[in-house]
C-alpha cells in the first residue's frame, strides 16, 4: 500500500486508466502524474511553496509510458485556452468521488436526538438532517464500549475478530490491519482525523499517522479524552512534518479557556474552507473523520463534584427545573448539534454541499457516568439498558447519511445494519473494493434507493469487561448470554424492542441456530479469552 504523494499518484493513474473515477482538474496534479520527478510541499493551506525537480528523474526514455505524457500535454492546453480551463469557483464534476464526512458522537444514546424521539433536548440540525436525508432506524454500534466499536468501525469486522474487543490500556490498531482511512488514502483521498481517536497511546503502532490519516488533532487515547479542558491535544501534520504534543495555552495551569469540542469544530470548518472548489488540489477528495467526545462524561469530574457533564454553559436550559448534571448534558448535545449545523451550512456556502456525502453516528448507548442517568431523558429511546449492556439500548444507536442528489431526503431504512459495514460502504463510495477479511458489507444500494442484494446472516457482539457476555442477532430475532454458562435468552426484536419477555422454550429451533451462529462467529483469543466474571471489580478503573 502506498502513502502519501506517490500512493496519491498511483491512485491517479489508476483512475484514468480505469476511467471510472474523475479527471484530475489541476495543471500541477497532471504535471505530477506525468513527470514522476517532482517533490511537492505544500503549506497547511496547500498553497505552492516550492518544487524540486531531480535530475536523475529525467530519464524520461527509460520509465515514462508515452500515455502519461499525453496527458501532460493535455494538461497544458486545457489550462491554456479560457474555454477549457475551469472556472475558479467551478464545483467539482458530481460523477467523481464524493468528499467524504464522518461525524462520531461519544456516549450518545438512539433516543437524545428530536427525530429518534427526544422530545426536552434540541437537536433542530440533526433533525434537519435526518429530513434531508436517509435516517436509519435499526443501525447498532461495533460494542457497547468504546474502543473496539470504533475499531469495528475502522477496520470493518465485529468483535468476535477484533484484536480490541474492550476498552483496555496497551490495546492498539497493528500495521498490517487496513483501515478506513488506509484504504481512501490509497485511493487518492485526503484523510484528517479531529477529535477522540481512542485506539492508540503515545508512540504505539495505533497512532493516527500509522493508520491512514495526513493530519490528526485530537485525543489518542480514551483516558486523555475525558478531559474537556486539557493543556495539550496530540497533533501530526504530513505537510509540516510537526509530530507531537499541541499546547493549549488558554488551559494551562487547571484553567477553563478552550473547550475541545469548540475546537474540533473551529478546525473541521478552517480545514473544509482549505478545500474549497477552485483551490490548488480541488480535484482530491478529502475524507474528514470528526470525532466529538459529547456527551461522554469527565469520569474524574465526576468523582471530585458529582458532576462530570462538563459545557461552558448550560443554555438553553439554565431555567429547567432539572438536575444541574442534566442541563449540562442537554446543553452539550444541543451545542453539538449547532456546531454540526454549521459545518452544514459551510459546505453550501463553498460550494461543496452537493459533493459531499456527511455521516452521523454514536459509538455506544448512553453512559451513566458522571452524575448523569440515562433515564432521565430516555437517552436509550424504547430500548432496555445502556452502555456497557449487550441489550439494544447499549448497542442501538443512530445514524443519518445526507448526500443531496444521491441520497433520497426523508427517507427511513429499518432493515439491520452495523459500524463493521461502514468499511466496504466508504470503499465502494471511494470505487475501491474492501479487504477480503471483513465481516462488514456495504449498504450503498441501500442508501441509494437501489435493491439490497447482499445482506448479513446475523450480527454478533462480545463484551468482557463483566466476565464473558454475548448476543447474537438473526433477522428480528435476537439471542442474549449474560455469561459463560448461562443460557441463553431469546428476544422477538419486532414484537419486543425492549427486550422484556424471554421466549427462548417457545422456540428451540430458532435458539439451536443462534447458538450456532454464536460458536462460529469468534476466533479464540489470548488477551479476550472466555472467562467468568471477578468476585470483586472496581468498575472507577474501566470506565472509558
Amino acid at each position: 500500500m502506498k502513502n502519501g504523494w506517490d500512493g496519491r499518484r498511483h491512485a491517479l493513474i489508476g483512475d484514468l486508466r480505469s476511467g471510472n473515477a474523475e479527471r484530475p482538474t489541476t495543471f500541477w496534479e497532471l504535471l505530477f502524474i506525468g513527470s514522476g520527478g517532482f517533490h511537492f510541499q505544500w503549506t497547511r493551506r496547500h498553497a505552492f511553496r516550492s518544487i524540486g525537480p531531480s535530475l536523475k528523474s529525467f530519464r524520461f526514455a527509460g520509465w515514462c509510458r508515452l500515455w502519461e505524457w499525453r496527458v501532460l500535454l493535455l494538461a497544458l492546453v486545457t489550462l491554456s485556452s479560457p474555454a477549457l480551463a475551469p472556472a475558479a469557483d467551478a464545483a467539482p464534476s458530481t460523477s467523481g468521488r464524493p468528499n467524504i464526512i464522518f461525524i462520531l458522537a461519544d456516549d450518545l444514546g438512539y433516543g437524545d436526538l428530536g427525530c429518534y424521539g427526544q422530545s426536552k433536548i434540541k437537536t433542530p440540525s440533526l433533525d434537519r438532517m435526518a429530513r434531508e436525508g436517509t435516517r436509519f432506524t435499526s443501525f447498532h454500534a461495533g460494542s457497547t464500549v468504546c474502543s473496539p466499536s470504533r475499531a469495528a468501525l475502522m477496520l470493518g469486522q465485529h468483535t468476535g475478530h477484533l484484536k480490541i474487543r474492550g476498552n483496555a490500556r496497551g490495546a492498539t490498531l497493528l500495521p498490517g490491519e487496513i483501515t478506513v482511512a488506509k484504504l481512501l488514502q490509497d485511493a487518492g483521498y485526503r484523510t484528517v482525523l479531529i477529535g477522540k481517536w481512542g485506539l492508540a497511546e503515545e508512540g504505539s503502532t495505533g497512532v493516527p499517522q500509522k493508520q491512514g490519516f495526513d493530519e490528526f488533532l485530537g485525543y489518542l487515547d480514551n483516558q486523555h479524552a475525558h478531559n474537556y479542558y486539557p493543556d495539550y491535544l496530540w497533533r501530526f501534520d504530513s505537510a509540516s512534518g510537526f509530530d507531537g504534543r499541541k499546547l493549549l495555552a488558554k488551559n494551562a495551569g487547571g484553567a477553563k479557556g478552550e473547550y475541545v469540542p469548540d475546537l474540533c469544530t473551529s478546525t473541521a470548518m478552517e480545514f473544509s474552507s482549505s478545500q474549497k472548489p477552485g483551490a490548488v488540489n480541488a480535484s482530491r477528495p478529502f475524507f474528514l473523520m470528526l470525532c466529538y467526545t459529547i456527551p461522554h462524561a469527565n469520569n474524574e469530574e465526576g468523582k471530585r463534584t458529582g458532576n462530570g457533564m462538563e459545557v461552558p454553559t448550560d443554555a438553553p436550559y439554565s431555567h429547567q427545573p432539572w438536575p444541574q448534571v442534566e442541563k449540562n448534558k442537554a446543553a452539550m448535545i444541543t451545542r453539538m448539534d449547532a456546531d454540526i449545523g454549521r459545518i452544514l451550512e459551510k459546505l453550501k456556502e463553498l460550494n461543496m454541499d452537493e459533493h459531499t456525502v456527511v455521516f452521523f453516528s454514536s459509538d455506544n448507548g448512553p453512559h451513566k457516568e458522571g452524575g448523569a442517568d440515562p433515564k432521565f431523558f430516555q437517552s436509550s429511546g424504547p430500548f432496555r439498558g445502556h452502555k456497557r449492556d449487550l441489550t439494544e439500548g447499549g448497542i442501538r444507536v443512530p445514524l443519518i447519511v445526507r448526500w443531496p442528489e444521491k441520497a433520497k431526503s426523508g427517507t427511513v431504512v429499518s432493515e439491520p445494519w452495523a459500524h463493521w459495514d461502514m468499511l466496504p460502504t466508504l470503499a465502494e463510495i471511494a470505487h475501491r473494493p474492501p479487504p477480503t477479511n471483513i465481516d462488514g458489507i456495504s449498504f450503498l444500494p441501500t442508501l441509494l434507493g437501489k435493491p439490497q442484494t447482499n445482506r448479513h446472516d446475523y450480527f454478533y457482539w462480545e463484551f468482557h469487561e463483566r466476565g464473558f457476555q454475548q448476543a447474537v442477532r438473526m433477522g428480528d430475532w435476537k439471542a442474549i448470554r449474560s455469561q459463560v454458562d448461562a443460557p441463553l435468552e431469546l428476544y422477538n426484536l419486532r414484537t419486543d424492542v425492549a427486550e422484556q419477555t424471554d421466549v427462548a422454550k417457545a422456540h428451540p429451533e430458532i435458539l439451536a441456530k443462534l447458538e450456532s451462529y454464536l460458536k462460529q462467529a469468534r476466533t479464540e483469543s489470548e488477551r479476550w479469552p472466555i472467562k467468568k466474571p471477578e468476585p470483586k471489580s472496581n468498575p472507577g478503573n474501566r470506565k472509558h
